[in-house]
């Protein structure tokens, strides 16, 4: 792996994979305004491939098809990013199509995608699960844009407009930190010769100010949501956590692992699915963001089964609280963790994503083997210690079930 900069200062991580016929190119945009209203940086990430000055949407569109690229945005909460992907001929096709998307998308399609976004939330929000999770959301970031859900988009897209979207585009262009990351078999000296061509005019605001604030959780909330046709209730409680900046993040990673995101092996299977019989899908999940982090834990079971869950949630959290994990068990947890890891970061386009994920962050573009080294050190009393750190109050409880079985 190699980090070089573009003249324009963009942060460039290259990666050789020789013998494999397809590159993989990552491109990151950081947001560091704060959408105004819910929905806007979603709007704009939904107009992109929808054509160009040069190019229609259907031309792009046959254009991909006919050169086997693969070519995508993904709106996050912290960033836009373009992902790539193409046979190694056509690298310089491929980046001319990128550059002319990134430059000189039209948004003509606004109207046409803000109608489309508004059929497709309500039928989103017909799936309990989601309902749930766009429930919990909003409850633990409340008035941040990270709480910036379906939900909100819908009520607030009628009042966004073509020139509020392209003010963020341009935004974006002008007055944003960018990160860029190659894997796969090339030449290195045409790589950066092509990459300079097409966005040498770009400005790299490596140092720009981020506008977003950390959010607070101020104090313990529980929404209940009703939906009387929901054959399972779901549930799920979360607090706000230390995120991949902090010295604890491994620990908390394996913590993680062992409590319900390793599948049939964890703990809360273990003892709530195998043991107690109340759900088939029951896990916890660390997601990281900018300003925070959340761990969450979560299950989907009959509605009768609403306060034993409950209890089973506390009585799981309480152990792993207070009670020493073994050495064994601790290091199962961390033997999954990096097998999935390594799992993850097999393909070239999994690797030039985080590589530019973590170039995104800052923490630069080798950052991965710096963590599984942190994984592998964490400790049975790292465990207690950020169990405890994280699981107390406040926190959000969601509840969605039919209105009988909310009285809990």
């Amino acid at each position: 792996m190699k980090e070089i900069l573009l003249d324009n200062n963009i942060p460039l991580a290259l990666k050789q994979n020789k013998n494999t016929p397809r590159q993989a190119l990552c491109f990151y945009f950081k947001i560091t305004t704060p959408e105004k209203k819910a929905g806007l940086y979603s709007v704009l990430n939904r107009l992109f491939l929808q054509g160009t000055k040069n190019r229609s949407a259907q031309q792009l569109a046959d254009e991909l098809d006919e050169n086997a690229i693969d070519c995508y945005s993904e709106m996050k909460q912290d960033f836009i990013r373009f992902k790539l992907q193409y046979l190694n001929e056509d690298f310089e096709k491929a980046v001319e199509i990128l550059s002319d998307i990134i430059h000189n998308s039209t948004f003509d399609d606004f109207n046409k995608e803000v109608l489309k976004l508004k059929g497709e939330i309500p039928a989103e929000m017909d799936d309990p699960r989601s309902r749930a999770m766009d429930g919990f959301y909003r409850a633990i970031f409340k008035n941040h844009p990270y709480g910036h859900t379906s939900t909100m988009i819908l009520n607030d897209i009628d009042d966004i407009t073509k020139q509020e979207v392209l003010e963020a585009y341009h935004n974006l262009l002008e007055n944003s930190s960018k990160a860029i990351s190659l894997v796969g078999d090339f030449d290195e000296e045409y790589a950066v010769e092509v990459l300079k061509k097409y966005f040498s005019d770009l400005k790299n605001i490596k140092d720009i100010k981020n506008e977003i604030e950390k959010p607070v959780l101020e104090k313990s909330d529980i929404v209940k949501i009703e939906k009387d046709d929901a054959s399972q209730a779901q549930i799920i409680q979360g607090w706000q956590v230390p995120t991949i900046y902090d010295k604890d993040y491994a620990a908390i990673m394996v913590m993680n692992t062992m409590l319900g995101s390793c599948g049939l092996s964890s703990r809360l299977f273990l003892e709530l699915r195998d043991k107690k019989g109340l759900a088939y899908v029951v896990r916890s999940s660390y997601e990281i963001y900018n300003h925070a982090a959340l761990f969450n834990v979560y299950i989907a079971t009959e509605p009768k089964n609403i306060k034993t869950s409950l209890e089973g949630f506390k009585i799981e959290l309480d152990k792993i609280k207070n009670i020493p994990v073994t050495q064994q068990e601790l290091e199962n947890a961390k033997n999954n963790l990096l097998g999935r890891r390594q799992f993850f970061t097999e393909t070239n386009l999994q690797q030039s994503s985080l590589m530019a994920f973590y170039e995104d962050k800052g923490l630069g573009a080798d950052f991965e083997s710096k963590l599984i080294e942190k994984i592998k050190s964490v400790t049975t009393d790292d465990i207690t210690r950020v169990a405890n750190l994280c699981i107390k109050e406040p926190s959000v409880l969601t509840v969605l079930a039919p209105k009988e079985y909310l009285d809990f």
